[in-house]
């Protein structure tokens, strides 16, 4: 087992998740409550990683971060390093990737709660902030729950992009995608497997307790 690329996975699985939740309860809750028309594009946008392949996705992160546009040029004078080969690269390249893992279970936890209920607090005067924290996130916590899991189990499994805009650097863009293609590549079947099985371990077992959690609630209503 690489230890060090699996340090490096859980890290950026972490960092990456707790950035979609940040960016992503928000949004949901743009999405459900909003009234604008222009919306539906928003939504399109964010499920955008959905049905576009990850190599694709990767290349144009490349682009747009490497030296070669104002953007990247601007954001490597900003940070002191070109964000393309780095783990800060791999952060933005994974928060966008895995975002309509983050914001779809919210969209659909949101929309769940009870209309009256929305409208009853808004007449109480509660604001878009308090709606969210005192209502919407209590009411939809196994959507926030299932965000979260996914969030962190689809970068864990990143390939595509961790490889077109990271590369293979031991330490730094190294997860364990790269180490089991690299292991698989080389016949080395006997590691393969380690690496295949903790990343499979890794995925029941957090599924697992999101469904398990779901059910004690649910023995517990009964």
């Amino acid at each position: 087992m690489d230890w060090q690329a699996f340090a490096l996975t859980i890290k950026l699985a972490t960092v990456t998740t707790a950035i979609l939740l940040a960016v992503s309860v928000p949004l949901a809750a743009l999405l459900v409550l909003g009234r604008s028309r222009w919306l539906a594009i928003v939504e399109a946008l964010a499920a955008l990683p959905l049905v576009l392949p990850p190599t694709v996705l990767g290349f144009f992160l490349l682009v747009l971060l490497g030296p070669r546009t104002a953007f990247g040029r601007a954001i490597a004078t900003l940070i002191g390093h070109p964000l393309a080969f780095s783990f800060s690269g791999l952060v933005v390249g994974s928060v966008v990737y895995s975002l309509p893992f983050a914001v779809q279970p919210l969209v659909a936890g949101f929309a769940a709660v009870e209309p009256a209920l929305v409208d009853a607090a808004r007449l109480l005067g509660a604001g878009p902030a308090k709606l969210v924290l005192t209502l919407l996130l209590p009411l939809a916590r196994r959507s926030l729950i299932a965000a979260a899991v996914l969030s962190f189990l689809h970068t864990t499994g990143e390939f595509g992009v961790v490889l077109m805009l990271g590369g293979d650097i031991p330490g730094a863009t190294r997860t364990l995608s790269i180490v089991l293609y690299n292991q698989v590549e080389n016949f080395d079947y006997a590691a393969a497997t380690n690496t295949a099985a903790t990343l499979l371990g890794l995925s029941v077992f957090a599924l697992a307790a999101i469904y398990l959690s779901g059910q004690v609630r649910g023995g517990r209503r009964a």
